[in-house]
């Protein structure tokens, strides 16, 4: 037992009151930048805008290549494709980063393209012409680079 007038007692005092704002603090989990950097917004729209490239092409084999790494392990490249018609033509107008969460490293972006068929097989097609589309996909960080996420 430490006695109150020893030496001892008068470094731990001060270190004993101390130690629960210690603990306090070190449970804190540490803060995470709620904004992307410039670098990470430049580089996610640089991978939106080659995706949707690849898109525009009808190059299904390169648009599979952005889907993220976890994706690609369930559905290979062959399945993928199947999945696209080529019914539609499309034009990339713009793209807007809405959202980032940094706890999951997932981004919100809103893709603005005009649509149009492929085929104009009636009159009103034709007169109709090209759409304006709000597309909204999830793109995730994984090890600094961004991924498509195909599922959400």
């Amino acid at each position: 037992m430490i006695k109150k007038n020893s030496m001892l007692a008068k470094l731990l005092r001060p270190l004993l009151l101390l130690f629960p704002l210690l603990l306090v603090a070190c449970d804190k989990p540490v803060q995470e930048s709620a904004e992307l950097t410039d670098s990470q917004r430049e580089a996610l729209e640089i991978r939106v805008e080659e995706r949707w490239r690849a898109r525009i092409a009808h190059d299904w084999e390169k648009a599979w290549e952005f889907t993220s790494p976890a994706y690609r392990e369930v559905f290979p490249k062959h399945l993928y494709v199947k999945k696209f018609s080529y019914t539609a033509n499309w034009e990339l107008t713009g793209l807007e980063v809405t959202n980032y969460d940094p706890s999951a490293a997932v981004a919100s972006v809103v893709v603005r393209v005009m649509s149009k068929p492929t085929k104009q097989t009636s009159a009103a097609a034709k007169a109709i012409g090209a759409m304006p589309r709000e597309l909204h996909e999830r793109w995730i960080l994984v090890d600094s680079e961004w991924w498509f996420s195909a599922n959400y």
